[in-house]
């Protein structure tokens, strides 16, 4: 299927497009006059006490330091929830240093005779900084509050990854399904959001500068009000961001709505439509879909703290991450084990399996493979000095990934790069790397034309896929059952592998992928 043309491409996002820019506008207003007030607060604590002034600036410097996905997820993990709140806790401490820094050079450049006129009509200390010095500092602290703002339109593209919306969910989805369209979907408006930020901004600033003698010549009532309508114009902006946000999201949870997560690749939000189509298809349940959450760890732990109801994870993963046990072969056996232990620690229910097994697989270039004569991963060990092996940060530290492959195959590559596995297989077939790690039922491996090697020690263990539950949800909504046991068995390895070849490689959406299956079913309807 060929690729959309543009104009069909934008008519189809426009809805969801002005919904994430909206969710943007708001994480990046917000916080920026958050981070607005409590930087001036700091900043007018250290210009009053210096003693303070080293380790509070020091110690606002070091949080700009922090990586942001790392700043993301430790809030996330403090704060116990996914979304919007450890987002904008991230962007308001990104946000403070500019403001902070900014504040303090401008309460300190007044110049001495109108500090001592102020003292000579007798006004306090404390009069003299809110009447004398923050108002002649306003230039100074207006230009940090612009270049947070606009740093914080940026940074704000990677609240996604926890589910935080804005345009960085068009972002991640791009980058997912190595969509360039999508990435741009989402670039493009952030970078205009930036610019506009910061033109707001300059205007509200000229709303609030003391008038000129070279300002055009306006009544007194004209130039009042369009001076207090330039000067509260970025007020406006945020709370009507932040309305519209409320209105889409309510605070208070809303009856029978299914929240869905995903993980950040094509398979996951496959998984993640058919699950979302079908309870909406065959249930009266509406769906709410938190996709492209991140890794295991960030599912799960959204899944636990009831941010999400039901998210798709695969047996191997969870023995490794999840619940730091050694890996089962025997798939009905960890099947079994993997739902025991769920049930037991978390309550948590592993419903039936898809049908396929998405196993870790070594994936080499089938040009190479023809030439070197590699066929199963013990091949690689005589030339693995010399080759290049791209493995995403997942694989690379996990026990059931590179750290174990290493021991059983005795491989020691000459060179390792961490990569996107996106970016690992394009640079596999354009001759950039020699290996890398990927998925069984990846659709990449045929649009590339890669070959997986056999893993002939048996290293890998079984990695059934199946939709994880919420026991309260199931028992809340016994009607999913149903649902899922209609589900469970449809998809084998060779369709799993067919369905992401056409996101992949033919670049259709994983909504339009999910439907299409589901009618071929008959699973996309039932009587309501």
């Amino acid at each position: 299927m060929a690729q959309q043309e543009l104009s069909a491409f934008l008519l189809e996002r426009a809805p969801e497009l002005a919904q994430r820019t909206a969710e943007h506008l708001m994480l990046a207003s917000v916080s920026t006059l958050v981070a607005t007030i409590a930087g001036v607060v700091i900043a007018i604590i250290c210009f009053e006490y210096q003693k303070l002034r080293n380790p509070i600036t020091a110690a606002v410097g070091i949080l700009q330091t922090v990586p942001s996905l790392a700043m993301l997820v430790f809030l996330m993990t403090v704060i116990g929830k996914i979304g919007v709140l450890p987002a904008l806790a991230a962007l308001t401490l990104y946000a403070l240093l500019p403001i902070v820094r900014n504040t303090i050079i401008g309460l300190e450049s007044i110049p001495a005779p109108t500090i001592e006129a102020a003292q000579g009509i007798g006004m306090t200390k404390a009069q003299q900084i809110y009447m004398v010095r923050v108002p002649m500092a306003m230039p100074a602290i207006v230009a940090g509050i612009r270049t947070a703002a606009v740093v914080g339109v940026g940074i704000a593209t990677l609240s996604a990854f926890i589910g935080a919306g804005g345009l960085g969910e068009f972002i991640n989805r791009g980058l997912a399904l190595s969509n360039t369209r999508l990435i741009l979907l989402g670039a493009i408006p952030a970078a205009i959001l930036a610019v506009a930020a910061d033109l707001i901004l300059a205007i509200a600033e000229w709303g609030i500068r003391p008038v000129r003698a070279t300002d055009k010549p306006l009544s007194t009532r004209q130039r009042k009000l369009r001076r207090t309508l330039a000067a509260s114009l970025p007020a406006v902006v945020c709370a009507a961001s932040l309305s519209f946000y409320v209105y889409e999201h309510p605070i208070t949870a809303q009856p029978n709505v299914i929240r869905i997560g995903t993980k950040h690749f094509t398979e996951s939000l496959i998984l993640g439509e058919l699950i979302s189509q079908a309870i909406e298809a065959q249930t009266k349940l509406k769906v709410e879909k938190r996709f492209d959450l991140g890794g295991s760890l960030v599912c799960h732990g959204a899944l636990l703290r009831g941010d999400v109801d039901i998210y798709p994870e695969y047996t191997g993963t969870s023995f490794a991450t999840i619940l730091n046990m050694d890996s089962i072969k025997d798939p009905k056996q960890a099947l079994d084990t993997v739902s025991q232990e769920y049930k037991k620690r978390f309550s948590l229910t592993w419903l039936p399996t898809f049908g396929f097994n998405n196993a870790w697989a070594i994936i080499v270039n089938d040009k190479a493979a023809k030439v070197h004569g590699w066929s199963k991963i013990s091949d690689l060990k005589p030339s693995a000095g010399k080759l290049r092996m791209g493995l995403t940060s997942e694989f690379a530290e996990r026990s059931d990934g590179y750290p174990g492959l290493k021991t059983v195959y005795g491989l020691n590559f000459a060179h390792i790069t961490d990569l996107d596995t996106n970016i690992a297989y394009r640079a596999l077939a354009e001759d950039q790397l020699d290996a890398t790690a990927g998925n069984s039922t990846d659709g990449r491996i045929d649009a590339y034309h890669l070959k997986i090697l056999d893993d002939d020690k048996k290293f890998f263990p079984a990695y059934q896929a199946a939709p994880i539950i919420r026991d309260e949800t199931l028992k809340d909504h016994p009607e999913l059952e149903d649902v899922f046991k209609s589900l469970g068995g449809t998809i084998n390895n060779a369709t799993m592998r067919q369905l992401n070849y056409k996101v992949d490689a033919e670049h259709r959406s994983p909504a339009d992928v999910a439907k299409e299956f589901l009618t071929a079913k008959h699973l996309d309807s039932a009587a309501k």
